[in-house]
């Protein structure tokens, strides 16, 4: 990967709101309308954002725990998952900045972290 940002891409379960306030930022974020992918299926999201060197960002705690076990289990690479607990999007994005500006893409890479 050798890249220094963490580039996000949001599952459709995480308001558009966020991706629009990373971007305020200067980081970027892809939500699954923009990547013209909503409906698809949580595997089907994870591979999509591994194909575009972007760490997922999601509130389905649980299938992403099980699908970063299969990632783990198989030697699968990702690009990194986020879980966030369901607040208010400036919340959300308060708390990912944070992340955003200590951790480089290389560094998330294989990592599920919680906000």
């Amino acid at each position: 990967m050798n890249r220094l940002f963490i580039h996000l891409y949001l599952d459709e379960d995480v308001d558009v709101l966020v991706a629009d306030l990373l971007r305020s930022r200067g980081f970027d974020a892809t939500t699954t309308l923009d990547a013209a992918r909503t409906g698809s299926g949580d595997e089907e999201q994870l591979l999509y954002a591994t194909e575009h060197e972007m760490a997922l960002l999601t509130h389905n705690r649980v299938h992403f725990e099980d699908i970063a076990t299969r990632y783990w289990q198989t030697g699968q690479t990702h690009a990194g998952i986020f879980i966030a607990t369901r607040h208010p999007p400036p919340q959300i994005a308060g708390r990912l900045l944070i992340l955003l500006n200590q951790i480089t893409a290389d560094e998330m890479k294989n990592q599920l972290l919680y906000l």
